[in-house]
């Protein structure tokens, strides 16, 4: 076998271990648990007897899964509504199932934001209302909070922000302030009752209300960032006119912060992220016999930037070390796609840059989505 395919062989491995580790069934284990009518999220108990009505709001490209494995601990007590851009073989008993968008918002997503929005509307204080909330909630769940904004304005907007290489807590900013749901209005429709959001996360760490553009969460962007946003990245020109009319105007609304009435009764746990990939391939690694660092000090530089620095970073823990070296990094680097052109993705675009970086040389880099498991499955 050659360096090359060994390496490959390798990398492959770590990666696969990662994803193994990383599983939502193995996260709900750890922290999630229910026993005599006590769900147990973290450190903190839920008597289910004790609520008149027991809600779940399941949203992103996990939301059925992660229904899913709730159902099998607590049985079909729970309803609620699904949002998920992935098809299922069959939908669990008691929920209402939203095929939303992703990446772009579609119809399903709308009516999917106001279905839920109409069943939180009806909760009141003796109501536990369980979010179970994923990466790719953002396009997933989606109503315009001014109703100038059509379905085609509001896609057009997402494309511009997607497209306009700001890092992934800008764009969400952006989103949130144009939204019935996100920066903490869903948590607002629901006001007054007992609300736990159970987190799988995408997004970095410490911006654990960029995740689905944080719908339950307090919203720590403002009015302000957005309007500095779009100026940065050149984006108002782009924007569709009963978007680029709000900026203009000025007239975007704040979201709700953390003294917000609606937050009283919340509480947010992780119970999945970034994190737990990144040190699971850290101790596939070690295990290999490579001489292993976490750095994910580029999550969000340019793509081109942050292979740079990786790339430079390998070789010089090569030569530290005097063997084999691994550098794992956890995160997203941006690309800004040219205007109405363009194909591929992050990954893509960071992988063939390192290619002609790394030409004869004895490197192998992979760069993946930890939800992309099926491909590596086949």
């Amino acid at each position: 076998m050659s360096i090359a395919h060994s390496m490959r062989s390798a990398a492959r491995e770590m990666f696969l271990h990662a994803l193994s580790e990383a599983s939502i069934e193995k996260a709900f284990d750890l922290q999630v648990h229910y026993q005599r009518g006590v769900l147990r999220v973290c450190d903190d108990l839920y008597d289910l007897k004790s609520f008149s009505r027991v809600i779940s709001i399941a949203f992103g490209k996990a939301a059925h899964r992660m229904a899913e494995i709730l159902a099998r601990q607590t049985g079909t007590g729970i309803e609620g509504i699904i949002v998920d851009p992935n098809l299922h073989a069959y939908q669990l008993p008691g929920y209402r199932y939203f095929a939303g968008g992703h990446p772009q918002p579609n119809e399903e997503s709308v009516r999917g934001a106001e279905a839920i929005l109409k069943s939180l509307n009806t909760l009141n204080e003796h109501s536990l209302a369980i979010f179970l909330v994923s990466g790719g909630g953002s396009a997933a769940v989606e109503k315009p909070a001014d109703s100038e904004i059509s379905l085609p304005d509001l896609i057009a907007t997402y494309k511009t922000l997607v497209n306009s290489g700001a890092p992934i807590a800008q764009i969400n900013a952006v989103r949130k302030h144009l939204s019935a749901v996100k920066g903490g209005r869903m948590a607002q429709a629901a006001r007054g009752a007992r609300q736990v959001s159970i987190l799988v996360s995408d997004v970095p760490e410490n911006a654990l209300d960029s995740l689905s553009s944080g719908p339950t969460m307090p919203d720590s962007s403002t009015v302000d960032d957005c309007y500095r946003i779009a100026h940065e990245h050149n984006m108002l020109a782009d924007f569709p006119a009963s978007v680029r009319e709000l900026f203009e105007r000025r007239a975007l609304e704040e979201t709700p912060k953390l003294d917000d009435a609606a937050f009283v009764r919340s509480r947010w746990w992780k119970v999945l992220s970034n994190q737990t990939a990144e040190k699971a391939a850290e101790a596939a690694a070690a295990k290999q016999g490579f001489a292993v660092e976490v750095d994910h000090s580029c999550d969000d530089w340019d793509y081109a930037r942050a292979a740079d620095y990786l790339l430079d970073r390998v070789r010089t823990l090569r030569k530290k070390k005097a063997g084999r070296a691994c550098i794992v990094s956890g995160g997203e680097v941006t690309v800004k796609v040219p205007a109405h052109s363009g194909v591929g993705g992050r990954n893509q675009h960071f992988a063939l840059y390192c290619a002609r970086k790394l030409a004869g040389e004895n490197i192998v880099v992979l760069s993946a989505g930890t939800e992309n498991r099926r491909a590596f499955h086949d």
